[in-house]
Protein backbone atom coordinates (compact mmCIF):
# COMPACT_ATOMS: atom_id res chain seq x y z
CA UNK A 1 0.00 0.00 0.00
CA UNK A 2 2.61 2.15 0.87
CA UNK A 3 4.22 1.94 -2.41
CA UNK A 4 1.14 2.78 -4.09
CA UNK A 5 0.53 6.06 -2.26
CA UNK A 6 3.98 6.85 -3.75
CA UNK A 7 2.90 6.65 -7.02
CA UNK A 8 0.17 9.29 -6.56
CA UNK A 9 2.63 11.95 -6.97
CA UNK A 10 2.30 13.57 -10.25
CA UNK A 11 -0.79 11.63 -11.70
CA UNK A 12 -3.13 14.19 -13.40
CA UNK A 13 -7.06 14.48 -12.76
CA UNK A 14 -9.24 16.19 -14.04
CA UNK A 15 -12.15 17.35 -11.59
CA UNK A 16 -15.75 18.29 -12.84
CA UNK A 17 -18.43 19.60 -11.05
CA UNK A 18 -20.17 22.24 -8.66
CA UNK A 19 -17.71 24.30 -6.82
CA UNK A 20 -18.02 27.38 -4.51
CA UNK A 21 -16.76 29.23 -1.74
CA UNK A 22 -16.72 28.34 2.08
CA UNK A 23 -17.24 32.01 3.44
CA UNK A 24 -16.73 32.60 6.79
CA UNK A 25 -17.75 35.76 9.16
CA UNK A 26 -16.58 34.99 12.96
CA UNK A 27 -17.46 37.37 15.71
CA UNK A 28 -18.69 38.07 19.17
CA UNK A 29 -22.01 38.37 20.50
CA UNK A 30 -22.52 40.80 23.01
CA UNK A 31 -26.06 42.47 22.98
CA UNK A 32 -29.30 42.34 20.73
CA UNK A 33 -30.37 44.30 18.09
CA UNK A 34 -32.90 47.43 18.58
CA UNK A 35 -34.27 46.88 15.42
CA UNK A 36 -35.89 43.45 15.82
CA UNK A 37 -35.27 40.75 18.46
CA UNK A 38 -31.73 38.74 17.27
CA UNK A 39 -28.65 38.84 18.27
CA UNK A 40 -25.42 41.75 16.66
CA UNK A 41 -22.64 39.73 15.35
CA UNK A 42 -19.45 41.81 16.05
CA UNK A 43 -17.15 40.55 12.86
CA UNK A 44 -13.95 40.51 13.69
CA UNK A 45 -12.27 38.18 11.11
CA UNK A 46 -12.98 37.09 7.68
CA UNK A 47 -12.11 33.74 5.75
CA UNK A 48 -12.91 31.88 2.45
CA UNK A 49 -12.28 28.49 1.78
CA UNK A 50 -12.62 26.34 -1.14
CA UNK A 51 -15.64 24.05 -1.24
CA UNK A 52 -17.77 21.71 -3.03
CA UNK A 53 -15.45 20.17 -6.17
CA UNK A 54 -12.29 22.27 -5.04
CA UNK A 55 -12.24 20.13 -1.55
CA UNK A 56 -12.11 17.06 -3.68
CA UNK A 57 -9.06 18.89 -5.30
CA UNK A 58 -7.57 19.90 -2.16
CA UNK A 59 -6.99 16.23 -1.58
CA UNK A 60 -5.98 15.63 -4.45
CA UNK A 61 -2.87 18.05 -4.18
CA UNK A 62 -2.46 17.11 -0.66
CA UNK A 63 -1.79 13.74 -2.21
CA UNK A 64 0.58 14.85 -4.72
CA UNK A 65 -1.64 14.35 -7.56
CA UNK A 66 -2.62 17.61 -10.04
CA UNK A 67 -5.91 18.36 -10.39
CA UNK A 68 -7.67 20.21 -12.87
CA UNK A 69 -10.78 21.80 -11.61
CA UNK A 70 -13.36 21.86 -14.63
CA UNK A 71 -17.13 24.04 -13.78
CA UNK A 72 -19.02 26.77 -14.33
CA UNK A 73 -18.50 29.52 -12.12
CA UNK A 74 -19.70 33.62 -12.45
CA UNK A 75 -17.68 36.45 -14.07
CA UNK A 76 -18.41 38.26 -11.24
CA UNK A 77 -15.72 39.08 -8.29
CA UNK A 78 -16.62 35.97 -5.99
CA UNK A 79 -15.67 33.90 -9.07
CA UNK A 80 -12.46 35.86 -9.63
CA UNK A 81 -11.52 35.04 -5.96
CA UNK A 82 -12.25 31.70 -6.11
CA UNK A 83 -9.76 31.73 -8.96
CA UNK A 84 -7.15 33.10 -6.60
CA UNK A 85 -7.96 30.75 -3.92
CA UNK A 86 -7.30 27.70 -6.51
CA UNK A 87 -4.36 29.43 -7.81
CA UNK A 88 -3.21 29.77 -4.53
CA UNK A 89 -3.88 25.71 -3.80
CA UNK A 90 -1.95 24.69 -6.51
CA UNK A 91 -5.28 23.75 -8.16
CA UNK A 92 -5.51 24.19 -12.02
CA UNK A 93 -7.76 26.70 -13.42
CA UNK A 94 -8.08 26.21 -17.14
CA UNK A 95 -10.55 23.79 -16.59
CA UNK A 96 -12.79 27.33 -15.70
CA UNK A 97 -15.39 28.35 -17.58
CA UNK A 98 -16.43 32.14 -16.42
CA UNK A 99 -20.16 32.81 -16.99
CA UNK A 100 -22.16 35.88 -17.31
CA UNK A 101 -25.40 33.94 -17.04
CA UNK A 102 -24.45 32.72 -13.37
CA UNK A 103 -23.19 34.34 -9.93
CA UNK A 104 -20.35 32.39 -7.91
CA UNK A 105 -22.15 29.86 -5.26
CA UNK A 106 -21.27 31.16 -1.81
CA UNK A 107 -22.08 29.78 1.55
CA UNK A 108 -21.03 32.49 4.54
CA UNK A 109 -21.72 30.98 7.83
CA UNK A 110 -21.72 33.47 10.42
CA UNK A 111 -20.19 32.15 13.54
CA UNK A 112 -19.58 33.88 17.58
CA UNK A 113 -18.92 32.27 20.48
CA UNK A 114 -18.13 29.24 18.00
CA UNK A 115 -21.68 28.97 17.48
CA UNK A 116 -22.86 29.00 13.97
CA UNK A 117 -25.65 31.68 14.07
CA UNK A 118 -26.92 31.74 10.29
CA UNK A 119 -25.65 30.74 6.73
CA UNK A 120 -26.85 32.69 4.05
CA UNK A 121 -26.34 30.70 0.30
CA UNK A 122 -25.65 33.12 -2.36
CA UNK A 123 -26.56 30.50 -5.51
CA UNK A 124 -27.98 29.76 -8.94
CA UNK A 125 -29.33 25.99 -8.86
CA UNK A 126 -30.95 25.84 -12.33
CA UNK A 127 -28.92 23.89 -14.97
CA UNK A 128 -26.75 25.55 -17.10
CA UNK A 129 -27.35 27.13 -20.36
CA UNK A 130 -26.56 25.95 -23.64
CA UNK A 131 -23.63 28.01 -24.57
CA UNK A 132 -22.18 27.73 -20.90
CA UNK A 133 -22.55 23.46 -21.67
CA UNK A 134 -20.92 23.44 -24.12
CA UNK A 135 -17.83 25.28 -22.99
CA UNK A 136 -17.31 23.08 -19.93
CA UNK A 137 -17.86 20.23 -22.59
CA UNK A 138 -15.06 21.75 -24.65
CA UNK A 139 -13.11 22.61 -22.12
CA UNK A 140 -12.95 18.75 -20.41
CA UNK A 141 -12.46 17.33 -24.29
CA UNK A 142 -9.26 19.57 -24.36
CA UNK A 143 -8.04 18.54 -21.14
CA UNK A 144 -8.60 14.83 -21.44
CA UNK A 145 -5.09 14.17 -23.34
CA UNK A 146 -2.77 14.48 -20.63
CA UNK A 147 -5.38 13.01 -17.79
CA UNK A 148 -4.88 10.12 -15.54
CA UNK A 149 -8.39 10.19 -14.38
CA UNK A 150 -11.90 11.94 -14.22
CA UNK A 151 -13.98 13.19 -10.91
CA UNK A 152 -17.22 14.19 -11.35
CA UNK A 153 -18.21 15.38 -8.22
CA UNK A 154 -21.47 16.71 -8.51
CA UNK A 155 -23.40 18.79 -5.74
CA UNK A 156 -26.58 19.52 -7.67
CA UNK A 157 -26.10 22.78 -7.97
CA UNK A 158 -26.82 23.11 -11.57
CA UNK A 159 -23.32 22.61 -13.61
CA UNK A 160 -23.85 19.09 -14.39
CA UNK A 161 -27.18 17.86 -16.20
CA UNK A 162 -28.15 14.24 -17.46
CA UNK A 163 -26.54 15.81 -21.13
CA UNK A 164 -23.16 17.31 -20.37
CA UNK A 165 -22.61 14.33 -18.38
CA UNK A 166 -23.01 11.66 -20.66
CA UNK A 167 -21.10 13.90 -23.42
CA UNK A 168 -18.07 14.05 -21.02
CA UNK A 169 -18.26 10.11 -20.53
CA UNK A 170 -18.58 9.39 -23.94
CA UNK A 171 -15.02 11.30 -24.47
CA UNK A 172 -13.67 10.12 -21.46
CA UNK A 173 -14.13 6.60 -22.92
CA UNK A 174 -12.99 7.12 -26.55
CA UNK A 175 -9.78 8.13 -24.83
CA UNK A 176 -9.70 5.70 -22.62
CA UNK A 177 -9.31 7.73 -19.40
CA UNK A 178 -11.23 5.98 -16.02
CA UNK A 179 -14.42 7.60 -14.88
CA UNK A 180 -15.13 8.41 -10.91
CA UNK A 181 -18.41 9.49 -9.89
CA UNK A 182 -19.35 10.89 -6.29
CA UNK A 183 -22.90 11.20 -7.21
CA UNK A 184 -25.81 13.06 -5.70
CA UNK A 185 -29.68 12.29 -5.97
CA UNK A 186 -30.57 14.25 -8.94
CA UNK A 187 -27.98 13.16 -11.68
CA UNK A 188 -27.86 9.83 -9.71
CA UNK A 189 -28.73 7.78 -12.94
CA UNK A 190 -27.25 9.56 -15.73
CA UNK A 191 -23.84 8.60 -15.01
CA UNK A 192 -23.85 5.36 -17.56
CA UNK A 193 -20.62 3.97 -18.39
CA UNK A 194 -18.89 5.09 -15.24
CA UNK A 195 -15.72 2.94 -14.30
CA UNK A 196 -16.32 3.72 -10.32
CA UNK A 197 -19.72 4.69 -9.08
CA UNK A 198 -19.29 5.88 -5.26
CA UNK A 199 -22.66 6.57 -3.53
CA UNK A 200 -23.33 6.32 0.20
CA UNK A 201 -25.87 4.09 1.82
CA UNK A 202 -28.41 6.80 1.49
CA UNK A 203 -27.82 8.24 -1.89
CA UNK A 204 -28.13 4.69 -3.09
CA UNK A 205 -31.32 4.25 -1.55
CA UNK A 206 -32.94 7.33 -2.69
CA UNK A 207 -31.06 7.68 -6.32
CA UNK A 208 -32.14 4.33 -7.11
CA UNK A 209 -35.60 4.65 -5.07
CA UNK A 210 -35.15 1.53 -3.59
CA UNK A 211 -34.91 0.28 0.28
CA UNK A 212 -33.37 -2.03 1.21
CA UNK A 213 -31.78 -3.80 4.70
CA UNK A 214 -28.16 -3.49 4.81
CA UNK A 215 -27.81 -6.38 7.61
CA UNK A 216 -29.44 -8.37 4.79
CA UNK A 217 -26.79 -9.05 2.14
CA UNK A 218 -28.39 -11.11 -0.65
CA UNK A 219 -31.27 -8.24 -0.90
CA UNK A 220 -28.43 -5.79 -0.48
CA UNK A 221 -25.98 -7.27 -3.31
CA UNK A 222 -29.17 -8.06 -5.07
CA UNK A 223 -30.02 -3.98 -5.46
CA UNK A 224 -26.12 -3.12 -6.22
CA UNK A 225 -25.99 -5.86 -9.41
CA UNK A 226 -29.48 -3.84 -10.06
CA UNK A 227 -28.34 -0.61 -10.46
CA UNK A 228 -24.86 -1.75 -12.02
CA UNK A 229 -27.01 -3.66 -15.21
CA UNK A 230 -29.33 -0.52 -15.52
CA UNK A 231 -26.26 1.92 -15.73
CA UNK A 232 -23.56 -0.64 -17.32
CA UNK A 233 -21.43 0.53 -14.33
CA UNK A 234 -17.83 -1.50 -13.96
CA UNK A 235 -17.34 -1.11 -10.63
CA UNK A 236 -19.54 0.37 -7.47
CA UNK A 237 -18.26 1.55 -4.21
CA UNK A 238 -20.64 2.19 -1.32
CA UNK A 239 -19.81 3.76 1.40
CA UNK A 240 -21.97 2.70 4.98
CA UNK A 241 -20.03 4.76 7.73
CA UNK A 242 -19.75 2.28 10.45
CA UNK A 243 -20.62 -0.26 8.65
CA UNK A 244 -17.33 0.46 6.65
CA UNK A 245 -17.22 0.34 2.18
CA UNK A 246 -18.19 -2.32 -0.28
CA UNK A 247 -16.66 -2.53 -3.62
CA UNK A 248 -17.94 -5.02 -6.27
CA UNK A 249 -17.18 -5.41 -10.32
CA UNK A 250 -20.79 -7.25 -10.08
CA UNK A 251 -19.22 -10.62 -9.30
CA UNK A 252 -16.47 -10.67 -6.06
CA UNK A 253 -17.97 -8.36 -3.56
CA UNK A 254 -15.33 -7.01 -0.73
CA UNK A 255 -16.78 -5.64 2.07
CA UNK A 256 -13.91 -3.51 4.24
CA UNK A 257 -15.08 -2.88 7.87
CA UNK A 258 -14.66 0.47 9.82
CA UNK A 259 -11.74 1.08 11.60
CA UNK A 260 -12.25 2.14 14.93
CA UNK A 261 -11.48 6.40 15.50
CA UNK A 262 -12.47 9.29 18.05
CA UNK A 263 -15.07 10.65 15.29
CA UNK A 264 -14.36 14.44 15.60
CA UNK A 265 -16.34 15.11 12.54
CA UNK A 266 -17.54 13.74 8.89
CA UNK A 267 -17.61 16.71 7.08
CA UNK A 268 -15.16 15.67 3.77
CA UNK A 269 -14.77 12.35 4.56
CA UNK A 270 -16.27 11.78 1.37
CA UNK A 271 -14.19 13.69 -0.73
CA UNK A 272 -11.36 12.25 0.91
CA UNK A 273 -12.40 8.91 -0.22
CA UNK A 274 -13.24 10.03 -3.79
CA UNK A 275 -9.92 11.53 -4.21
CA UNK A 276 -7.94 8.07 -2.70
CA UNK A 277 -10.11 5.39 -4.48
CA UNK A 278 -9.79 7.71 -8.22
CA UNK A 279 -6.20 7.95 -7.84
CA UNK A 280 -5.86 4.41 -7.02
CA UNK A 281 -8.15 3.91 -9.95
CA UNK A 282 -5.79 5.51 -12.21
CA UNK A 283 -2.88 2.98 -11.25
CA UNK A 284 -5.10 0.08 -11.90
CA UNK A 285 -5.27 -1.22 -8.30
CA UNK A 286 -7.54 -3.84 -7.36
CA UNK A 287 -10.29 -3.09 -5.97
CA UNK A 288 -9.92 -5.07 -2.49
CA UNK A 289 -6.77 -1.83 -2.20
CA UNK A 290 -8.95 1.03 -3.58
CA UNK A 291 -11.53 0.25 -0.96
CA UNK A 292 -9.32 -0.56 1.86
CA UNK A 293 -6.80 2.47 0.96
CA UNK A 294 -10.25 4.96 0.69
CA UNK A 295 -11.33 3.64 3.77
CA UNK A 296 -8.55 4.29 6.16
CA UNK A 297 -7.93 8.06 4.43
CA UNK A 298 -11.91 8.63 4.92
CA UNK A 299 -11.33 7.62 8.90
CA UNK A 300 -8.38 9.81 9.12
CA UNK A 301 -10.35 12.73 8.08
CA UNK A 302 -12.93 12.00 10.63
CA UNK A 303 -10.71 12.65 13.44
CA UNK A 304 -10.47 16.39 12.36
CA UNK A 305 -12.49 19.04 13.35
CA UNK A 306 -13.91 20.73 10.03
CA UNK A 307 -13.40 19.89 6.21
CA UNK A 308 -10.02 19.66 5.98
CA UNK A 309 -7.93 17.36 3.34
CA UNK A 310 -6.44 14.32 4.16
CA UNK A 311 -2.60 13.75 5.65
CA UNK A 312 -0.40 11.72 3.49
CA UNK A 313 2.05 11.59 5.77
CA UNK A 314 -0.70 10.30 8.38
CA UNK A 315 -1.58 7.71 6.04
CA UNK A 316 1.14 6.69 5.29
CA UNK A 317 2.17 6.23 8.85
CA UNK A 318 -0.92 4.29 9.17
CA UNK A 319 -0.40 2.13 6.05
CA UNK A 320 2.85 1.18 8.02
CA UNK A 321 1.60 0.65 11.04
CA UNK A 322 -1.12 -1.62 10.21
CA UNK A 323 1.10 -3.45 8.00
CA UNK A 324 -0.81 -3.07 4.97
Amino acid sequence: MKNIIEKFNGLKVLVVGDVMIDAYLFGKVDRISPEAPVPVVAVNKKENRLGGAANVAMNLVALGAKPILCSVIGDDKDGHDLIDLLNEKGIGTSGIVLSKERITTVKTRVIAQSTQMLRIDSEITHNLNQLDSFKLVEKVSELLDDTNVLIFEDYDKGVLDEKNIQQIISKASEKNVPIAVDPKRKNFLSYKGATLFKPNLKELKEGFHKDFDIHNKPQFEQVVKELMQEMNLKNLFVTMSEHGVMITDGNMFEYIPAHLRKIADVSGAGDTVISVASLCLALQCSNKQIAELSNLAGGLVCEEVGVVPIDKKLLLDEVVDLKM
